[in-house]
């Protein structure tokens, strides 16, 4: 038992022994500052490894990052290998997702990387992986989706006039950038939809049409481009966007009658129904009966009323049998008491007559015909030179000449009352050369509604004549039948007499 407990004693060691311990102690010193040596450079590298993995966090979303190597997004894309340029790509993009203060210089270095990635996908470099395209829609959402300030700018009119002062965003040498590497995007010809239908989705395009209201004409002109781009490419999306925009309008007509952008949908939607394919579906006409009609009923429709009139138009050559009814619209929302709309519609008018077939026009003639001779009868000589400037045109004369009977008794009463009563000479020249011009048409249907005027003037001074004998004759029964009441033993006295208090 004792020789086992020695046995497991440590031995004195021999001299050449200890020298060889010590030979050996020196070397494990020596591999011990190695080894603390290597420590400190494992410490640096990772730290900067650490650094690496804090970039990567910060540009690589964890939604984004998957099988995504991390790349330094302030690296030029010259000095990387082709390789690792889809990369820097998506790093640039998330970095830009980041929205500063005007002054600063993370905006500056944020632009001049907006600028790069506009010129590497104008060259032709870029790829949109599923990746790269969901960091370009997130990118182009933290930049370009806001809410706009209140506008405190009330017009007394309703009407936009030219002298306004038009608002431009300070930030928009910024979103400009945005923008165009947004419509380059859309437009990029290798574009997988089916990818990126699932990012451009309809929160994204409701988003994107929100921004039509923004005051500054340049990002409502780039906001056109991109959704015709949208409409054009991503067939899905095409009946919800008419969707939208019909509840936009809805809302600017009946509740606020404020937008900025109404000419900018109106004018997408010109093109948009020039494509519209034959027969037009149901869902096409009640588009122009509930959404393109009401639109001439607020009293900014001065802003937008070029581009309605073309959309109805387009309407009308795909389809004459409409005319009709786009007529009836015009003469339900006809303004009585604002000259200057006034006008507008009589210029439409006369465009959608030019496009109007007969039968179209026989259905509605008598109506029409009765309004335009109140515009002859107008007092605002502009409206009145209009309504008689209708007449010019040949395509109107033509069919006036054809329903002759009909039309020239309705506004042959407004032309003998401009005549004798209207204060404006230009107006009465007008009204003499188109007396001539009917009785060159049809003198025996011209003398004919002079004797029925004559006839209808010389009934109504009876009838004023009558109506004044009547008065006569009330008036003296009246005087003759008034007596002195007697109540209660009291006489009252009679309406002629001062009463005693």
């Amino acid at each position: 038992m004792l020789k086992q407990i020695l046995s497991k004693l440590p031995k004195k060691l021999p001299k050449s022994d200890t020298s060889d311990s010590a030979q050996s102690d020196s070397g494990s010193a020596t591999t011990f500052a190695n080894v603390f040596q290597y420590s400190n450079v494992g410490v640096a590298i990772s730290s900067k490894l650490n650094a690496v993995k804090r970039v990567s966090s910060v540009v690589f979303p964890a939604s984004l990052s998957a099988g995504v190597e991390a790349v330094d997004p302030h690296i030029s894309f010259k000095d990387v290998s082709n390789i690792q340029k889809q990369n820097l790509f998506i790093s640039k993009l998330n970095l830009c997702c980041s929205v500063y203060d005007k002054n600063c210089t993370e905006q500056d270095v944020k632009h001049q990387i907006l600028v790069e990635l506009v010129d590497f996908v104008s060259s032709g470099s870029a790829k949109f992986t599923e990746p790269s395209i969901a960091a370009m829609c997130k990118m182009c959402s933290s930049n370009l989706f806001r809410v706009f300030p209140p506008k405190f700018r009330p017009s007394a009119s309703g009407v936009e006039t030219e002298d306004e002062e038009l608002m431009f965003d300070p930030s928009w040498s910024h979103l400009k950038i945005v923008y165009d590497l947004l419509l380059q995007f859309i437009n990029y010809n290798a574009l997988d939809l089916k990818v990126a239908k699932l990012h451009i989705d309809n929160a994204f395009i409701v988003r994107l049409l929100d921004l039509f209201d923004s005051e500054d004409p340049r990002e409502r002109d780039c906001l056109k481009a991109i959704l015709h781009r949208i409409y054009g490419k991503f067939m899905v999306h095409r009946p919800f966007i008419r969707k939208c925009v019909s509840n936009i309008i809805y809302r600017f007509v009946f509740e606020t009658e404020r937008h900025n952008g109404i000419a900018e949908l109106l004018e997408i939607f010109g093109s948009v129904i020039c494509g519209f394919a034959l027969p037009l579906k149901e869902e096409h006409k009640m588009f122009l009966f509930r959404v393109l009609m009401p639109l001439h009923k607020p009293k900014s429709v001065g802003s937008y009323h070029q581009q309605l009139t073309y959309c109805v138009l387009q309407f009308i050559d795909k389809d004459p049998t409409l005319a009709s009814t786009v007529i009836t619209g015009l003469l339900k929302y006809w303004p009585v008491t604002n000259s200057q709309k006034e006008l507008m519609f009589i210029s439409e008018l006369e465009e959608v007559l030019d496009a109007t077939i007969m039968t179209e026009f026989q259905k509605v003639m008598v109506p029409l015909f009765r309004r335009i001779a109140c515009c002859l009868n107008s007092y605002h000589y502009q409206v009145a030179e209009r309504a008689h400037l209708l007449w010019n045109n040949e395509h109107i004369f033509d069919v006036v000449s054809q329903n002759r009977e009909v039309i020239l008794p309705l506004v042959f009463t407004a032309l003998v009352h401009n005549t004798q009563y209207h204060w404006n000479r230009a107006v009465l020249n007008q009204t003499e050369n188109m007396r001539k011009m009917l009785s060159q048409m049809d003198e025996e249907l011209v003398l004919a509604c002079q004797l029925k005027l004559k006839e209808e003037d010389s009934r109504s001074s009876a009838a004023a004549e009558q109506r004044r004998v009547t008065w006569e004759r009330l008036e003296a029964a009246a005087t003759a039948n008034i007596q002195p009441i007697a109540v209660a033993g009291d006489v009252l006295a009679s309406p002629a007499c001062s009463v005693a208090c």
